[in-house]
């Protein structure tokens, strides 16, 4: 359904569009909050963007272990692809 790419565009888009971050930021090793500023709050933003994409329930918990952009490419690609 979504290529790796595809999710990776869209988490790219998202964080630019909703979340202020410079493009030129969001590389697949940056860590969101470290490198990108986001908190909780903004994750939470992104996990329910995703779903309202996806039409699939994003457990918060899946997220737990999400540190960097390649990670949340990750975790969204395994549960579209599922």
């Amino acid at each position: 359904m979504h290529s790796r790419e595809d999710v990776y565009k869209q988490l790219h888009d998202y964080l630019v569009d909703m979340f202020e971050v410079p493009a030129e930021d969001i590389q697949p090793d940056a860590r969101l909050m470290e490198d990108l500023d986001l908190d909780s709050i903004d994750a939470v933003d992104l996990i329910v963007k995703f779903q309202e994409i996806t039409g699939k329930k994003i457990p918060a918990m899946e997220f737990r272990s999400v540190r960097t952009v390649d990670d949340v490419v990750e975790k969204i690609h395994d549960l579209v692809s599922s």
